[in-house]
């Protein structure tokens, strides 16, 4: 078809716009980057702002790997996420696929239960006392149970489940397989996309965490890699420090730990885009 005037127009401005806007929404990350790579000198020099620097060094980055505190923090990041991840899938699943059984008994009962906490939580308080009372705090199972479940998640897998084709479950009940089995050895291949829809959902959520290690976690040596990157943008330019010999990071330091902490997501991500947007258009629409 031929478009008229007007409708190829109306396209270029919409591609410019979007262009533009794109690079508005990079341009922050491109600016940590650059101040990572940049020299702190010429950063001083130039009042922390620089946008294409003279000379590229990667000396905030060996420092950064250097620091035990850090590589300590990527690690109890990496297994708080993977740890929290799985159980936070296997139990979204699981409740997924019984409520997602129409014949289940109290199953309107516990949607409604599940839609009340969606709009009305306990608060920080009653979460730190069941926090105490359990004998989490100061470990990591403290972060690993904090929100390990989401009621958003299980809703879009309750509506992937539903989509599934009822001659799949008919069929094997004929054959003689049990709810289990049809679970494992039917549900769960069928249902990949939005495994890993909801896997990057709670990996990314138990990534960026920190506020929950700031309150159940008293010893620093079990903190997240986000508790102590807080930690670090929250220390003063060494430039403003005067005469005091107190050793903080360096603002190219500091970019150079934000950007270590967006890898992971960045790397994974890129995998699991496929999947993303299948899982999502599928679990969040029924018909």
């Amino acid at each position: 078809m031929r478009r008229s005037a007007g409708e190829i127009g109306f396209q270029t401005f919409n591609y410019i716009a979007l262009t533009l806007l794109g690079l508005v929404a990079l341009f922050p990350v491109f600016y940590v980057l650059v101040v990572s790579l940049t020299p702190y000198i010429e950063l001083v020099r130039n009042g922390g702002f620089v946008v294409f620097p003279k000379v590229v060094t990667f000396q905030a980055y060996a420092e950064l790997l250097q620091d035990t505190k850090i590589m300590r923090a990527l690690a109890n990041s990496a297994y708080v996420t993977i740890v929290s991840t799985a159980i936070g899938v296997a139990l979204s699943m699981m409740l997924a696929y019984g409520l997602s059984s129409k014949s289940m008994p109290g199953r309107n009962a516990i949607l409604l239960l599940l839609l009340i906490t969606m709009m009305f939580q306990g608060g920080m308080i009653p979460q730190y006392m069941l926090i105490k009372s359990l004998g989490l705090l100061n470990s990591y199972w403290a972060l690993i149970f904090s929100g390990t479940v989401s009621v958003f998640n299980v809703l879009v897998m309750k509506s992937f489940i539903e989509n599934l084709p009822q001659n799949l479950e008919e069929a094997a009940l004929i054959d003689g397989s049990t709810e289990i089995g049809y679970l494992f050895k039917i549900v769960l291949p069928l249902s990949m996309p939005i495994i890993a829809t909801i896997s990057l959902f709670y990996a990314v959520s138990h990534w960026n965490s920190f506020f929950e290690a700031i309150l159940y976690i008293s010893d620093t040596s079990k903190h997240p890699l986000q508790a102590v990157l807080r930690s670090m943008l929250n220390t003063p330019d060494p430039s403003e420090m005067g005469d005091m010999t107190i050793v903080v990071p360096t603002e190219s330091v500091k970019m150079a730990a934000v950007i270590l902490s967006i890898i992971p997501v960045l790397v994974i991500y890129p995998f699991l885009q496929n999947y993303f947007t299948k899982g999502v258009l599928l679990g969040s629409v029924k018909g």
